[in-house]
């Protein structure tokens, strides 16, 4: 039998529904994301070696356990193979990152994400098949870089060339009706959703008219979303 401690519940499998995520790491990265799925109303299932680090987040997840995150037979016992949501959240241990992803794909589970610590990291996950890659830092310091050159809020890469931005209306685009502005025909984006002050979010429309204190999202290709706010 292999080795394990479990806190939180007696039967993983009892939590390993359509809907619930095994967290495999919980490093900064994991916890945090764990937490987050908790606080949406998500089961989670977090395991890591360190008892320690799972004895912190006992009660704070529906599972957590202390096991050998390399071994199948740990694994399977605590009915991971049953997941249809499984998270690699490893980063300090690169062996230990492609050992557990050669696991989850031989359990071939059906939404496998996995975290990437470095480029050749990202492109050993991308060779063995992992579809979902998330490269926090790099990520991250990409999205403040654009948001630190483009005058935004917020910004999202959607794809390699695809952007969503959340930022303010330039002064020209101030005061008429969207519709006659012909906003994607002149600088090629698109300009999705607006708030306006004391107010929720709502979809932009042709007859949306803007004003300086509102906020908007825009969508289209990275360049032109980034420089939209300042009209280049």
């Amino acid at each position: 039998m292999a080795s394990f401690k479990l806190f939180g519940g007696t039967n993983p499998g009892d939590v390993a529904g359509p809907d619930s995520v095994a967290v495999i790491g919980l490093g900064r990265f994991g916890r945090a994301l764990a937490l987050e799925l908790m606080s949406h109303g998500t089961d989670v299932l977090g395991i890591d070696q360190d008892e320690s680090v799972v004895q912190s987040l006992n009660g704070r997840l529906t599972h957590v356990a202390v096991a050998d995150v390399t071994s199948e037979e740990a694994l399977r016992q605590l009915a991971v193979d049953e997941f249809d949501h499984v998270v690699i959240a490893i980063a300090s241990n690169l062996e230990a990152s492609i050992l557990v992803t050669s696991l989850m794909l031989q359990f071939n589970i059906p939404e496998l994400w996995a975290k990437a610590v470095s480029e050749p990291h990202r492109a050993i996950l991308q060779q063995l098949g992992v579809r979902h890659i998330v490269f926090p830092e790099q990520d991250m310091g990409r999205r403040v870089a654009h948001m630190v050159r483009g005058s935004l809020q917020d910004y999202i890469l959607i794809d390699e060339d695809y952007a969503l931005a959340k930022t303010t209306p330039h002064q020209e685009i101030l005061g008429r009706e969207l519709g006659a502005l012909d906003v994607r025909r002149r600088h090629g984006v698109t300009i999705t959703a607006v708030k306006h002050a004391g107010r929720g979010w709502e979809p932009a429309t042709a007859q949306t008219v803007l004003a300086a204190d509102d906020i908007i999202l825009v969508s289209g290709p990275a360049k032109k979303t980034e420089g939209f706010r300042r009209l280049r």
